[in-house]
C-alpha cells in the first residue's frame, strides 16, 4: 500500500474543479494507493517514473516511487493543459 502526496499546485488545482467531477477525480486518486499502476494508466514518454491516469476529461499526472512507496500526484487538469511542462 503506498502514501498519496500532492504538489501544491495539483492539490489546489483539485480543489477548484466542480463537485461532481472534482469527487469522481479524488476517487480515482485514492484509488492509487492500492494499484499505483492501474488498468488504463499510460507511461508518460520521456520521464522514467511518471505516469497518467484519466478521469473523464481530466487527467492526473504523477510519479510512482517505488522505494519511498510514494505516488506523488503532480498536476491535475483538463486535458489539454496536463501535459505543458511535464
Amino acid at each position: 500500500m503506498c502514501r498519496v502526496a500532492f504538489r501544491r499546485s495539483a492539490k489546489k488545482a483539485l480543489d477548484s474543479f466542480p463537485k461532481p467531477a472534482g469527487d469522481r477525480v479524488a476517487i480515482a486518486i485514492a484509488g492509487l494507493r492500492q494499484q499505483p499502476r492501474p488498468s488504463g494508466c499510460r507511461k508518460i514518454a520521456g520521464s522514467e517514473n511518471g505516469f497518467r491516469i484519466r478521469v473523464g476529461r481530466y487527467r492526473v499526472v504523477y510519479e510512482v516511487r517505488d522505494k519511498e512507496l510514494l505516488v506523488l500526484v503532480v498536476r491535475v487538469a483538463v486535458r489539454a493543459g496536463a501535459y505543458r511542462g511535464v
